[in-house]
């Protein structure tokens, strides 16, 4: 997470992750919000750098990213489960 020390990167992944899964609407717990949280906004800031150019700064800019991030891979589990 851009600009974000390790305890803090934890605290929005696992806020991020919890905002996604009620998004979502799936059943998941602390430990895999925030990892889908983290490995989310790794995921969507990669994506936002690769198309945009540039990423969102600060705390609330990760948050969304991480929202956005942990709801794509949410999502994707989702169809590679309906597909096994």
């Amino acid at each position: 997470m851009t600009g974000l020390g390790w305890f803090a990167a934890i605290i929005v992944g696992g806020l991020a992750g919890w905002i996604a899964e009620k998004i979502m609407k799936s059943d998941m717990g602390l430990i895999m919000n925030i990892v889908l949280g983290i490995v989310g906004a790794i995921v969507a800031n990669f994506l936002l750098v690769a198309i945009v150019g540039s990423t969102f700064g600060g705390w609330i800019g990760q948050l969304v990213v991480g929202i956005i991030g942990a709801c794509l891979l949410i999502w994707l589990t989702r169809l590679v489960r309906g597909r096994t």
